[in-house]
């Protein structure tokens, strides 16, 4: 065993000395630098235990803090059997996804995620995700964002779940992710999977009630977490699904393929026989719609998959972030609460797409949740030819860098949301009257430097359907509720982040809301 672990090690070592020499003669002929390079132990086994442990313990982004401050904004990380280029400057994100938008790919995303989520806008690239996107944004169309009464429906029955819990402790981000779904397939299939309702029938006591809509959820989060995982492991991403956990892959995939193919099929039938559900043009459904521009099952089911992750998850896990920043902060809670009534009243008969843009403290506080708490607060490129970066060379990391062909990169918006140069010394406070302009010099979040929808090409094409859905949501509730408090027994403890597609806490968001003229201790 000792024989075959050193012949192992030696062989990998010599393999990194040939690819290093390679790098360093491609290197100095493009006449640029590199950058940093942490010191992470022979072919970089402490960056593996690094990251190893990070998803273990559940750290999630916050863990890279340390390696930014010991090496810089932009650096390289050995992580056996490679090394990252890991940056947190907008300068360089805004050469990966815009104006050097053709040097980069997703590498092996397309692999890791089509088991699961098929060809759809968020896992292709070239000509099918032009073809997707062209397919995919009339539906996002102003006119179809702004239709907010299906919202209100649902925000109904999440109400009740909340008066349910009669001032005791709930995990608000539980009901959050159900009344996120039930919205989402709603506007995409036509009609709701139930989830909240399934949680209100359960509260009473009925368990025999957690149906189709609760399964599908699990299954939904499920198949998430693994692919998540089928990332995490890059070109091995074949160990999770082929080798572990092989059974549970294949159902949770079946399971969320075919509910999807199942409303497929009812829209395709509608189409063909013009049933009053397609042709009805005060009742809008996206799937309807997209079946419209093409007749393909597949591609209908896809997209339809791809969007479902978008719409729901994003919405979700950025409303439990914010409700998780303002139980801890409840004078911003009551300062929002006193904003949106001086607004909205305490009705909804002011609320409409252009108003909830126009009140400005409610912008503030879904900018300040978005900045601390990205949904997606790393993503990955790969370099498709060597190719450079405008930073991270020289002495003060100011001058451009070389990057090789099939070089990875994270960039990390979590910490370029937190850096002090763009946001000042209280980055990683939740403060949001940092973007009240009359406060601080300039605007904020008008360059690269906040990307909570990411950018260039690829920016999120549902980025005003979320704004327009959370700022909803999030008046409707501090419309409804006076007073906000907070389980101590959960947050006192350390924060925890679910490793999935999205970032999400990893223990809930425990607190409790009243109504006017009862008080939350």
């Amino acid at each position: 065993m000792l024989e075959i672990l050193i012949g192992v090690t030696l062989f990998f070592t010599l393999w990194r000395v040939l690819v290093l020499a390679d790098l360093k003669r491609r290197q100095k002929k493009s006449g640029y630098g590199y950058p940093p390079i942490a010191s992470n132990g022979l072919l970089g086994w402490r960056g593996l235990v690094h990251q190893l442990s990070g998803f273990v313990k559940d750290i999630g982004p916050a863990g890279w803090g340390a390696q930014f401050k010991e090496h810089g904004k932009t650096h390289l990380y050995p992580v056996f059997p490679t090394q990252l280029l890991v940056t947190r400057d907008p300068d360089n994100v805004k050469a990966i996804l815009a104006t050097q938008f053709k040097d980069f790919s997703f590498g092996i995303r397309k692999e890791a995620l089509c088991p699961s989520l098929g060809y759809g806008i968020f896992t292709v690239e070239g000509s099918s995700w032009s073809h997707s996107r062209a397919l995919l944004r009339p539906q996002f169309s102003r006119e179809q964002i702004s239709r907010l009464d299906s919202v209100e429906h649902h925000f109904q029955e999440f109400a009740q779940c909340v008066d349910n819990f009669k001032g005791e402790y709930f995990d608000i981000q539980k009901l959050f992710f159900a009344q996120s779904m039930d919205t989402s397939t709603d506007f995409l299939l036509g009609e709701s999977v139930g989830c909240l309702k399934e949680l209100l029938e359960t509260r009473d006591g009925d368990e025999s009630s957690k149906k189709f809509g609760a399964n599908f959820q699990h299954a939904f989060d499920r198949v998430q977490r693994l692919v998540a995982l089928r990332v995490v492991f890059q070109e091995n991403y074949w160990i999770i699904g082929d080798v572990f956990f092989r059974n549970e892959f294949r159902q949770v995939n079946e399971l969320i393929q075919k509910f999807v193919q199942g409303y497929v099929d009812k829209a395709l039938k509608a189409r063909a026989h013009k049933a009053p559900i397609y042709t009805n043009p005060d009742k809008y459904i996206f799937l309807y719609e997209l079946a419209r521009d093409t007749t393909n099952p597949r591609v209908l089911r896809d997209q339809v998959l791809n969007i479902l992750i978008a719409g729901r998850d994003t919405t979700a896990a950025t409303l439990s972030w914010l409700m998780f920043e303002l139980a801890q902060k409840p004078h911003i809670f009551h300062k929002l609460r006193k904003a949106v009534i001086e607004d909205f009243g305490t009705t909804i008969e002011n609320i409409s797409f252009e108003s909830l843009k126009q009140c400005e403290y409610l912008r503030y506080v879904l900018n300040e949740v978005l900045r601390l708490h990205p949904v997606v607060p790393i993503n990955l490129r790969v370099a498709l030819k060597d190719t450079t970066l405008p930073r991270g060379g020289g002495p003060n990391g100011d001058e451009p860098i070389f990057v090789p062909k099939g070089q990875k990169i994270n960039y990390a918006v979590y910490w370029t949301h937190r850096d002090e140069q763009y946001w000042g010394e209280d980055a990683e406070e939740f403060k949001p009257e940092r973007w009240d302009t009359t406060n601080h010099p300039g605007p904020l979040g008008k360059g690269w430097e906040f990307l909570p929808f990411n950018g260039g090409p690829r920016i999120c094409l549902g980025q005003q359907f979320a704004l327009t859905e959370m700022g909803y949501i999030l008046t409707r509730l501090v419309q409804e509720y006076s007073d906000i408090g907070i389980d101590e027994e959960y947050h006192d403890r350390p924060l925890r982040v679910r490793h999935s597609i999205t970032m999400s806490h990893g223990d809930g968001v425990h607190v409790r809301l009243s109504r006017e003229g009862t008080v939350v201790s």
